[in-house]
């Protein structure tokens, strides 16, 4: 009995280590930091669900419509990067449970989609112009560098 917890005991370690060698991390380890990234997207879903049901905001210059839109704009960036970055950190772990919980908010850049549509209309009430292929791919390209400054220090 003695020799078989020892056993037990010798291969739960061995797995263990073979788990930290090859960069799986434990569910412990990974959740807060999907957590985080977690709380991030809501918090901005939360301001794009006020932004969805309100009127369009006036400006009365361009200028001001454009810093509105560059604002705007950042903060559908910042939520796609947290959507990717709890994916990433999630990743590391085997757990299945900690994976769902970070592919979740994968739906909230549906509701970024609805809000650039509605930033276009809103241009046009502000006597501007949206092109939204071009801003998709603006947002696109700037997600990957926003995700490097917000992802957590290992």
């Amino acid at each position: 009995m003695a020799r078989a917890l020892v056993v037990v005991a010798a291969l739960t370690f061995t797995l263990a280590g073979v788990a930290a060698a090859s960069g799986v991390k434990s569910p412990e380890e990974v959740r807060p930091r999907v957590d985080h990234h977690l709380r991030a997207v809501e918090t901005l879903a939360q301001h794009f669900e006020s932004m969805l049901s309100a009127d369009c905001p006036r400006f009365a210059s361009a200028g001001e419509w454009d810093r509105y839109l560059d604002g705007e704009v950042e903060r559908v960036v910042l939520l796609m990067a947290h959507v990717e970055q709890a994916w990433i950190e999630a990743k590391t772990t085997g757990d299945d449970d900690v994976r769902r919980v970070a592919k979740a908010p994968r739906k909230r850049v549906e509701q970024a989609r609805t809000l650039v549509g509605k930033l276009s209309g809103c241009a046009d009430a502000n006597g501007s112009t949206l092109n939204q292929l071009a801003l998709w791919r603006r947002i696109e390209r700037r997600v990957p560098q926003r995700q490097a400054e917000i992802a957590l220090p290992q």
